[in-house]
């Protein structure tokens, strides 16, 4: 994966092989249509089929069949024993000081995907998460909830823009990417290729923005736990728990010291390339 930039760089887009094949699809589709009229229905049945799966691919946060997308580390960082804690929709000036304090306190490092607009309103929030050594990296500007329905110039602008904002308040751009809740189209990975982003999803998440039951996030992320997982949390969104805390300051604990009894190391994604 390249480095990514504070501006974009022309870089040549490799299509996934199902997307060459949906090309390689719609063409015959056409040629049929001209040279077989009559078949119109069974062309017109499988472009329709075509792009059901790619929607249905791209509400699939896991899925490598639309482009590059990283679902747990390198083998390299897996075989150092190394996991990645993720924290997205921050940064929160009440949830994310709190969280870095935790994170201290087992220094431990994470990986925050931080939403460009709430990023300018608290900027010094996200040099304090850069100072103490998490990475910062984009999860768009807007965090908008139809970003996977946005052609390839709604999503640059939506990307390019929170890759400045970052860059500008932290000092350091983005390298890794991560889709508005996991969602995307076909259109996602020839834009972040521009913008050398490398997209990123989760070995596994809690549902921390919508389950306030600690017990029941934790159980998740731990379930299965191994070198090489990349986990989900939330600082901003954050469900709270019953006594109305942000459920990330029970789980992010309990978690860092299940991570510690099996002797695994939380590292950023930046690290987990070296």
């Amino acid at each position: 994966m390249n480095g990514a930039s504070s501006s974009a760089v022309c870089v040549r887009w490799r299509a996934s092989l199902l997307l060459r094949a949906s090309v390689g699809l719609h063409i015959g589709a056409a040629l049929l249509t001209v040279i077989r009229p009559h078949w119109w229905p069974w062309t017109l049945s499988a472009v329709i089929a075509n792009h059901l799966l790619l929607t249905a691919l791209g509400l699939w946060p896991r899925s490598q069949a639309l482009g590059s997308n990283w679902t747990s580390l390198p083998a390299a960082a897996a075989a150092r024993g190394e996991v990645a804690i993720t924290i997205d929709d921050g940064p929160d000036p009440v949830v994310t000081p709190q969280v870095l304090a935790v994170l201290k306190r087992y220094e431990a490092r994470a990986t925050f995907f931080c939403i460009g607009q709430p990023a300018q309103r608290h900027a010094e929030c996200v040099r304090e998460c850069f100072a103490a050594g998490h990475a910062i990296e984009n999860h768009s500007y807007q965090h908008r909830h139809n970003f996977s329905l946005l052609g390839p110039s709604g999503m640059q602008r939506e990307i390019a823009r929170a890759q400045q904002t970052l860059n500008e308040v932290s000092g350091s751009a983005p390298r890794f990417f991560r889709a508005p809740a996991g969602l995307r189209n076909p259109f996602l990975d020839p834009v972040l290729q521009r913008l050398q982003l490398q997209l990123v999803s989760w070995t596994r998440r809690g549902f921390d923005t919508v389950n306030g039951d600690a017990d029941v996030v934790y159980a998740r992320l731990v379930r299965g736990l191994k070198a090489g997982d990349i986990l989900l949390l939330h600082d901003g969104h954050a469900a709270r728990t019953t006594s109305g805390g942000p459920l990330i300051l029970e789980v992010l604990p309990r978690l860092l010291e299940t991570i510690r009894q099996h002797s695994l190391t939380p590292v950023t994604l930046r690290d987990a390339l070296r």
